[in-house]
């Protein structure tokens, strides 16, 4: 099980967009990168398609993961992840700040 998921609100730790929030779009394990809405934006030069047209393109480029926390859904502050086994015999995630279960 992975600690950051695509759709978990995540805070930036280090870099130039150092404390700004963003939503996962993607995750690659494998790389250890993810693609967080709106952080890491680059200029991308683009060949015009059926499609779109050329031009200049910003677009999000893929971050670290350790330069990502995930906010904590009851402080609203950056924290780590835990695992935790329910009583059910489900593993989920749980927030290391407050204790509360990031996974419904």
């Amino acid at each position: 099980m992975q600690k950051l998921k695509k759709g978990d609100n995540v805070i930036v730790l280090t870099g130039k967009d150092k404390g700004r929030k963003g939503e996962i779009l993607t995750v690659k394990p494998k790389e250890g990168k993810a693609i967080v809405q709106g952080i890491n934006m680059v200029k991308r030069h683009q060949r015009q398609t059926q499609t779109s047209e050329a031009g200049i393109v910003n677009r999000e480029a893929p971050i670290q993961l350790s330069n990502l926390a995930l906010v904590d859904p009851k402080e609203g502050k950056a924290t780590r992840v835990g695992f935790k086994i329910m009583d059910d015999g489900r593993k989920v995630r749980v927030a290391k700040l407050s204790g509360e279960v990031i996974d419904g």
